[in-house]
C-alpha cells in the first residue's frame, strides 16, 4: 500500500492539513483505497488536537481536521512510507539525520510541487505570515501526480 506521510513541527497546523488536502485530492482517484496518509510532528506529544488557528483555515478551504491528534515521528513511521513531505528545510535536514535509511525519500513539498525549495512558515510561530492552508493545498494539487508517482515507486 503506498503511503505518504506529511511532517511539520508540531503536527497540530500544516501536516495535518496537508494530510487532509492529499485525502480530499485522492477522493474519485481510481485506486483512492489503497492508499495511506499519514501526517506527523518532529518535536510534539502526541494525542493533542490541532491549533484551533488551523481548524479555522482548514475549514476555510473546505476541510476538517477536528479529529485530528497529534503523533510524533517514528522510525515505524517514516520506514513505512513511500514518501515524506515536510515543511521546512530544517525538517528535512533533520529527519535525514535521524533516519538515514529514508533520506532518499524525504523532500519539501515545495520541492515536489513547484520545483522551488522553500520553507512553508509556521503561522502559530510567526502570525504575521499569516495563512498557510491555501498555499499548503495549492502545491498539492499542483504537484500530485509528481506525489502519486513518488509515492508509488
Amino acid at each position: 500500500m503506498p503511503t505518504v506521510l506529511f511532517v511539520c513541527t508540531a503536527n497540530r497546523y500544516r501536516s495535518p492539513i496537508a494530510e487532509a488536502c492529499f485525502k480530499r485530492q485522492l477522493e474519485g482517484y481510481s485506486n483512492e483505497g489503497d492508499w495511506e496518509v499519514l501526517s506527523a510532528g518532529t518535536w510534539t506529544t502526541d494525542d493533542l488536537p490541532p491549533m484551533p488557528e488551523a481548524v479555522e483555515a482548514a475549514q476555510r478551504i473546505g476541510l476538517d481536521i477536528q479529529a485530528h491528534r497529534s503523533r510524533e515521528i517514528s522510525k515505524e513511521l517514516i520506514g513505512r512510507s513511500g514518501l515524506t513531505l515536510v515543511m521546512e528545510h530544517g525538517h528535512k535536514e533533520a529527519l535525514q539525520q535521524e533516519f538515514p535509511q529514508q533520506r532518499e525519500k524525504i523532500f519539501l513539498l515545495s520541492e515536489i510541487s513547484s520545483g522551488v525549495p522553500y520553507d512553508i512558515p509556521d503561522p502559530i510561530a510567526d502570525p504575521s505570515i499569516g495563512d498557510v492552508a491555501e498555499e499548503i493545498c495549492k502545491l498539492i494539487e499542483d504537484g500530485f501526480e509528481k506525489i502519486l508517482a513518488l509515492a508509488n515507486r
